[in-house]
């Protein structure tokens, strides 16, 4: 192993293998700080050629490969296992916008691109990326196309999926496969680019992508209501998205038990409403026309109306009970920082249990009473927090140990909980991984829960593309037959 090591450090310059713990240590600790692996060293190939060096490399040798981007990931499928024997092989330095296309409203970017720095660079030229979330200034695209990212914009976008045109990827024996075409319509065979797409790099290395931009919205309304239930939310949803014409960006719920805990843990953040409803709605919606972003002779801008009007007629109609509508960009901002708070919320529990669930819309108000009536049955004092992008039916749902609550009893009931909440789930049609992906956390969900055959097919894809299981092995399909 030394003798290959020191082999690729040759072929690869200086800084670009890493090998002394203390420098491997980034590389080997997930986002959270509570998992950590071991690596027989950390690779920084600098551009697709060298990535192509490693992987051959590492074909020939028999050895494992950790792809990892920005190593954000929830779901442990970014950092080795502790057998010390996998490289992982980082995409930090593959950090080029190779072009931006104004007129096809494109851009082919590296996979170590930040997602934040993609924005600001293509804003400042008045297009736009819609890709958002929490980790924007340190996640990068590469691992958000491994992962199938979703991000509070997906309502209106779609998933990382709906925004790829087109990828480079390095299979695991280190030949380059270019897909990076900017086509909208390419009817060639079989899709692979949505093949690797979601597949945790567990078939080969995205190296480089092609993404659809938009037009820079020239206005946002943003506010955030208070209702009742989550039947009368998704009714708010509907009627803002007629009123608007589908300009619906965001529509995110968050639950008395997050606004409360969001109230003791960060008080410095907005705290919207004087009594406390059960639930928030964070709505926004964006014009990039000049005739729904100017304002008129009275000041007001059309597409505020919009939504003010929409709101007006749910409150009339006592689908909502109040309402905060942002008057300024730092009050916009103010709304935003209180969702984008939701992880460091959530952490700041103790004892708890977490999901990241997806369900049909008509399915979710059900599926919520059910899961809080297991949960009060369960343990006396505990939460459910079904946080989350409600507008494409993802939730982060939590089931939490509220300070007054048994914590050991909660700890005894944890597990009979978890599986309440998953077998509920499938009753109602839904996904036990809606935007995290499966990493290592969820490959007994994907054992239990995922149809048979589709498994079979997914072994069979795995083992034509990837026959020494080199690509990062023990992640996203579970073992067996």
């Amino acid at each position: 192993m030394t003798t290959f090591v020191s082999k690729l450090a040759n072929a690869l310059g200086a800084g670009a293998v890493l090998i002394d713990p203390a420098d491997m240590a980034k590389y080997v600790r997930d986002w959270s700080g509570n998992e950590t692996g071991k690596a027989l060293c950390v690779v920084r190939p600098a551009n697709t050629a060298e990535v192509s060096l490693v992987m051959a490399a590492a074909y020939a040798a028999g050895i494992a490969i950790v792809p990892q981007s920005g190593n954000t990931g929830l779901a442990g499928g970014s950092i080795p296992d502790n057998s010390g024997t996998a490289i992982v092989l980082s995409l930090e330095r593959m950090n080029k916008i190779r072009e931006i296309s104004a007129s096809a409203r494109t851009m082919t970017v590296e996979a170590g691109c930040v997602l934040a720095k993609l924005h600001e660079t293509v804003e400042a030229q008045g297009l736009f990326f819609p890709l958002n979330f929490g980790a924007k200034g340190s996640c990068m695209i590469g691992g958000n196309l491994a992962t199938n990212a979703g991000g509070s914009n997906v309502v209106r976008y779609g998933n990382t999926r709906e925004l790829c045109l087109g990828i480079e990827v390095v299979l695991p024996d280190g030949r380059v496969m270019d897909l990076l075409s900017g086509l909208r319509k390419n009817n060639t065979g079989y899709d692979l680019r949505d093949l690797f797409i979601g597949s945790e790099g567990t078939l080969g290395i995205i190296t480089a992508a092609t993404m659809k931009l938009y037009p820079l919205p020239k206005a946002r309304a943003t506010a955030i209501v208070a209702v009742g239930s989550l039947a009368d939310a998704l009714s708010v949803l509907n009627r803002v998205q007629a009123e608007s014409g589908g300009a619906v960006e965001a529509f995110e719920i968050m639950p008395d038990a997050f606004l409360r805990q969001a109230a003791r843990h960060k008080p410095d953040l907005l705290q919207p409403f004087r009594d406390l409803p059960r639930y928030g709605v964070m709505i926004e919606i964006a014009a990039t026309s000049d005739a729904d972003a100017t304002s008129d002779a009275d000041g007001v801008v059309p597409i505020a109306a919009i939504l003010q009007r929409a709101a007006e007629a749910a409150l009339e109609d006592g689908l909502i009970q109040d309402a905060l509508f942002a008057a300024s960009e730092a009050q916009r901002l103010e709304i935003w920082k209180l969702r984008e708070a939701a992880l460091e919320v959530t952490n700041s529990v103790a004892t708890k249990i977490g999901f990241d669930i997806s369900l049909p819309l008509e399915r979710i108000h059900d599926f919520v009473a059910e899961t809080q009536a297991m949960v009060d049955r369960s343990v006396r004092g505990a939460s459910l927090d079904p946080l989350g992008h409600l507008g494409d039916g993802n939730l982060h749902l939590g089931i939490w140990c509220e300070p007054d609550a048994d914590a050991e009893a909660f700890k005894a009931k944890a597990a009979e909980m978890k599986n309440a909440v998953l077998d509920l789930l499938v009753k109602n049609g839904g996904s036990f991984s809606a935007e995290h992906g499966i990493g290592s956390h969820k490959l007994g969900e994907m054992r239990t829960y995922k149809d048979a055959v589709a498994l079979d097919v997914m072994r069979a894809i795995k083992a034509a593309l990837d026959p020494k299981n080199m690509m990062n092995p023990g992640r996203t399909i579970p073992s067996g037959n």
